[in-house]
């Protein structure tokens, strides 16, 4: 019956209806009819949710289901509150809902699931709907116009407190809204400018830092400088302990080298394993090598890295150094970037100046890269293999395998300048499975042809840190058909203690082979006699500088003396590099040690003069020394 008339009454009412504002005090009213209004409002609260619904949907704004399920919610519980009200359950019933529904709308307005003005609209017809209800209600009861008032204006107090509610929710949200908003802009800034593993400034923020701090020289012609840090060797840390390892011992050095530079200069990381810090004025009053020799030292100290900081790293960096003005910050870092790649070249773990003929030298190092990538392809390679000999029946046993490069217009490319280019660039790895295989091969001819001679093989630190040799090795071994026994693998003593733990366990895996193992230029590294006995060593190759002192004093003797009986207590054979004067060899031979090459016997020789060296050995030269072999 009220539904119908209300259906009945609406286009009229629609209009007519108008909410009186709330006078300063409510009139007096007989009680009895605002309760049975507000008891007859809460009765009809379906009502309310259902006309309200059906004027906003097809008005306004689209909505999607999840806010749509938001207005109805808040359309029930606003009026049953309201209802209560005006029925004499006092105003904290209405002013908890007006609060709980203006946080929800100052939510959804501030979010953007629907406007201010659609919320605004949605509440106003609530309003004119509750109002036409109550005018309905009041005619169906009787009730005087006082209660109608008063009911009337309680609802527009209700009304005003939640928009009140809502505008200030609605402000904070946006408040709230605008803060994140900047925050995300700041932090899109910073890393923008600034590297995401370490937090230093990157290349952007350094170029820009770099262009101020050059205009600033000009002006005030104060001296500047960058210095270009690169890790040496990184790659093979990735390589063998995980990036997760590499990235927190990147993190550790920044950390490590912020702690050393001064406040008034900047560090930053361009990329990879790569740092500069650029300084300038007062911060060079002692020169920017001062300042290289600082982050020089300060990474002398091992890095424990790893989740239980059980992984010890000790890492060296080259360091590239450009002071004075230059036209752009691209050129002085390009300078300091050139210097870097020659302390590399020099050696490593040292800081190197820039001079203008660097840039000569770096466009002939880059071109000798380029020639160094095609060399394997174009069959420019090809061993020579020198001689060794048992020191006690002065017999040859072996030859040790080198690489040579005879470039088409270079000519022959001496090891010293390309080797080290082929373990910076990673290249060794498979040039070195090449040596592996073309020395097996030739060995394995030469025993077929009724030469008993063995064959040793140079094996880099880039290739002893990663699992690959082991394949190298073993795939050698097999193409060649050639006994395990007969190959002996060379280690620098510098190599073999660079990762221990790892180090031990692949040199193991290669004894497990059958492979005889020695350590070659031993006496220049740093071995103590407990970490030769982790390694599964066959053979001490004694360093050449150590044969060579032994004309300049009785101490050098007596180093070789140690050395030898250093061999003896460990059960290992002793072998002298670099013999090539007589008396070395009579020297060395009263001391037993058992094994040795030089020029005193041959040099590196090439197939074909290998074979007719081992033929006239043993025609000429073993008898002539038949008289000293005891």
């Amino acid at each position: 019956m009220f539904q119908a008339e209300m259906s009945a009454q609406r286009a009229a009412q629609a209009n007519a209806v108008r909410v009186p504002s709330p006078p300063s005090a409510l009139p007096e009213q007989p009680p009895d009819d605002l309760r049975r209004l507000g008891e007859a409002l809460q009765a009809h609260a379906p009502d309310v949710l259902r006309e309200t619904v059906a004027r906003t949907v097809g008005s306004g704004e689209a909505v999607d289901t999840l806010v749509q399920d938001s207005f109805e919610r808040i359309c029930s519980g606003s009026t049953v509150a309201v209802a209560r009200w005006i029925a004499g359950e006092g105003l904290e019933v209405t002013v908890d809902a007006a609060r709980e529904t203006s946080t929800i709308f100052g939510e959804l307005a501030a979010h953007r699931a629907a406007s201010l003005n659609e919320v605004t609209r949605r509440s106003m017809m609530w309003r004119n709907v509750m109002a036409e209800v109550l005018c309905e209600s009041a005619a169906q009861l009787n009730a005087s116009a006082d209660a109608l008032s008063q009911a009337l204006n309680m609802l527009q107090l209700s009304m005003e407190f939640s928009l009140l509610r809502m505008c200030e929710c609605f402000e904070a949200e946006r408040r709230r809204t605008d803060e994140e908003l900047a925050r995300r802009e700041e932090e899109l800034a910073f890393h923008a400018t600034h590297d995401a593993l370490t937090g230093l400034p990157n290349r952007t923020l350094i170029l820009d830092r770099v262009k101020q701090m050059l205009a600033r020289a000009a002006r005030s012609k104060t001296p500047v400088a960058a210095l270009f840090i690169d890790l040496d060797n990184f790659k093979s840390i990735n390589d063998t302990l995980g990036h997760a390892v590499g990235d927190e011992l990147l993190r550790a050095v920044a950390a490590r080298l912020q702690g050393v530079v001064r406040h008034a200069d900047a560090l930053g990381r361009l990329g990879g394993d790569e740092f500069v810090v650029i300084s300038e004025e007062l911060t060079l009053a002692a020169g920017p090598e001062l300042i290289a020799e600082r982050m020089l030292e300060a990474l002398k100290h091992p890095f424990n890295l790893g989740p239980d900081q059980g992984t010890r790293l000790t890492v060296t960096a080259s360091v590239g150094i450009a002071a004075g003005e230059r036209a752009s910050a691209e050129d002085l870092l390009r300078d300091a970037d050139i210097a870097m790649y020659r302390a590399k070249w020099d050696g490593k773990n040292r800081y190197t100046v820039f001079d203008t003929n660097m840039q000569d030298k770096m466009q002939n190092r880059m071109e000798l890269e380029m020639d160094l990538r095609e060399a394997l392809a174009k069959d420019e390679f090809h061993l020579v293999y020198q001689p060794t000999f048992g020191l006690g029946d002065m017999r040859p046993n072996a030859v040790e395998a080198l690489i040579r490069w005879q470039h088409p217009r270079r000519g022959l490319v001496q090891p010293d300048a390309f080797i080290p280019l082929l373990e910076e660039t990673g290249l060794i790895v498979e040039v070195g499975a090449w040596v592996l295989e073309k020395a097996c091969r030739q060995s394995a001819m030469w025993k077929a042809a009724g030469y008993p001679i063995d064959i040793a093989v140079n094996v880099s630190g880039r290739q002893l840190d990663d699992d690959r040799l082991i394949a190298d090795i073993e795939g050698a071994l097999s193409a060649s058909s050639l006994a395990a026994a007969a190959l002996t693998i060379e280690i620098t003593e510098t190599t073999l203690m660079r990762n221990t733990e790892e180090t031990a366990r692949r040199l193991t895996a290669i004894k497990q082979l059958g492979v005889r193992i020695a350590i070659d230029d031993f006496g220049t590294g740093y071995s103590s006699l407990a970490h030769l006995q982790r390694f599964p060593v066959d053979a001490l190759k004694i360093d050449r500088s150590f044969i060579a002192g032994m004309r300049e004093n009785k101490e050098g003797e007596t180093l070789i003396h140690t050395l030898v009986q250093l061999g003896k207590a460990l059960s290992i054979e002793t072998f002298a590099e670099g013999i090539e004067e007589q008396q070395e060899l009579s020297i060395l031979r009263d001391e037993n040690c058992d094994s040795g090459q030089g020029y005193l016997f041959a040099r590196p020789l090439d197939v074909a003069a290998t074979e007719a060296f081992f033929a006239k050995w043993r025609e000429d030269v073993a008898p002539a020394l038949a008289p000293q072999v005891r």
